[in-house]
């Protein structure tokens, strides 16, 4: 009785670790062929690194030394398993544009991009889901028409020019929203940075007109990102609904005495939770990405910006850094997703 105890118990911890094992090993040769991207794409640009941090304008012996200090004068391989070394232990250099370390600037600005990145997700996900179930409960009816035109001017309407419209109608003239920025300068480096993101900083220190400066600043183009999210996240789940409220089960449970609206809450929406977090795990990942076009229009010193200012100067440290960063976050999204996915999914929670 005791020895089948024991492999009973042996079988159910290697249930647990055998997967564990699998995904590190996913996410470990994941991780090698980001950086290993990022690196040979880096080297096969015209710009030269050494040209980069030393300026053109030096002599033949600084620039030799530069060469041989970078470890240029190494072979191609040897090359990138020094920057894999560096990556690793968190070296990814010194940016040629901040001459800070490229780890302090991501720091420095990725909150920004998070705190946008997460109001808008929130926008998308409160109104893009309940608007996507209307539709594909409502196929071809009004309100189907609504969602889907909505969406599709989501689509077709360039950020920047709907960034620039904002700005002219509930800035510039309703007065609504503050400008570009994060913040007025009449408050800038009043509040202790503690996380980076502005609205919880100010929060903890009960700076109440900071935070809603901030708010203030935040909200337009968080609802512009928001919307762009919205437009994705709704045409998904009306094509998620449509496919559910096709099948027999939800027939079934309305011929039990059902009523439409629970079948579509309580049968049909539950089925579509796996899915659906995959869309919406995609679509943070994008925003947090850098929202390229809505952190220029606004000014916003987040990642997106961060990473453009760096292409212009052939900031090829920061740039790199900046993509790696971007994988990264693609790589935890991801797994947080499949975390979701045993909790939504009861059939994966013994797989």
């Amino acid at each position: 009785m005791e020895r089948g105890a024991w492999r009973g118990w042996g079988q159910g911890l290697a249930a647990v670790i055998r997967p564990l094992i699998a995904l590190a090993g996913s996410l470990l040769i994941t991780f090698i062929g980001l950086t290993a991207v990022t690196f040979f794409i880096g080297r096969l640009t015209k710009i030269d690194p050494v040209l980069a941090v030393v300026g053109d304008k030096a002599s033949r012996e600084v620039y030799n030394n530069a060469y041989i200090a970078l470890g240029l004068d190494r072979p191609v391989i040897v090359q990138y398993f020094l920057y894999l070394k560096r990556v690793v232990t968190g070296d990814l250099g010194v940016s040629v544009l901040t001459s800070q370390p490229v780890i302090s600037d991501l720091l420095r600005v990725f909150p920004a991009t998070f705190e946008l990145a997460t109001i808008a997700i929130i926008i998308g996900v409160l109104v893009g889901v309940p608007a996507g179930v209307l539709a594909g409960a409502r196929k071809g009816r009004l309100a189907d028409h609504i969602v889907r035109v909505t969406g599709l001017f989501g689509y077709s309407v360039p950020v920047f020019w709907l960034g620039l419209v904002g700005l002219f109608v509930f800035y510039g003239k309703l007065g609504w929203v503050s400008g570009t920025g994060r913040l007025d300068v009449f408050y800038e480096d009043i509040v202790t940075v503690r996380t980076g993101i502005i609205l919880i900083d100010s929060a903890i220190e009960g700076e109440w007109d900071i935070f809603f400066n901030a708010f203030s600043h935040l909200i337009l183009p968080a609802a512009i990102l928001g919307y762009y999210s919205l437009a994705y996240i709704a045409r998904m789940t009306r094509s998620f609904m449509i496919d559910q409220l096709a099948q027999e089960y939800v027939t079934t449970a309305r011929v039990k005495g059902r009523s439409f609206w629970g079948a579509v809450w309580l049968h049909a929406f539950p089925n579509i939770m796996v899915p659906l977090i995959t869309v919406i795990g995609l679509s943070y990942a994008s925003l947090l990405e850098g929202a390229l076009l809505t952190e220029t229009v606004f000014a916003w010193p987040g990642l997106g910006l961060y990473i453009t200012r760096a292409l212009f100067n052939s900031d090829m440290n920061a740039v790199m850094g900046g993509t790696i960063l971007i994988g990264t976050v693609f790589i935890s999204i991801n797994l947080f997703s499949d975390f979701l996915y045993r909790i939504f999914d009861p059939r994966l929670r013994t797989a």
